[in-house]
């Protein structure tokens, strides 16, 4: 059994920009298929935009508002929302109050599988 406290996990910025602290993922834990972590945007900061080849990728809304963009499509986002992100699809997220939220890869998220314009 595997069990990590979120509170224990260093945070990192990642290649996009956020704040990251991994729960579980390869680094922590014998994970081989996906990964989970906690991402910090601050109001008035956003990601950069990205897409990953080959994780597909889930953002739940924990904390704050923003807008969240996925392939040129935009919507308003919110403690509760949940979003799907293809692989290969072009994402950004934009904070307009401090967002907290989930992210969880499959396969496990990785720097070398974020693209930039």
């Amino acid at each position: 059994m595997e069990i990590r406290q979120l509170s224990d996990q260093p945070p990192f910025v990642t290649k996009d920009g956020s704040t990251i602290r991994s729960i579980l993922d390869r680094a922590n834990a014998p994970v081989e298929q996906q990964s989970l972590a906690e991402a910090t945007v601050f109001a008035g900061k956003a990601t950069e935009r990205h897409y990953h080849k080959v994780s597909e990728e889930f953002y739940f809304l924990l904390e704050g508002e923003g807008t969240m963009e996925v392939d040129g499509k935009r919507r308003e986002v919110q403690p509760g929302d949940a979003v799907l992100i293809p692989a290969g699809a072009w994402h950004q997220i934009t904070a307009t109050r401090d967002l907290r939220f989930l992210c969880c890869c499959a396969p496990p998220y990785s720097h070398e599988d974020t693209y930039f314009e």
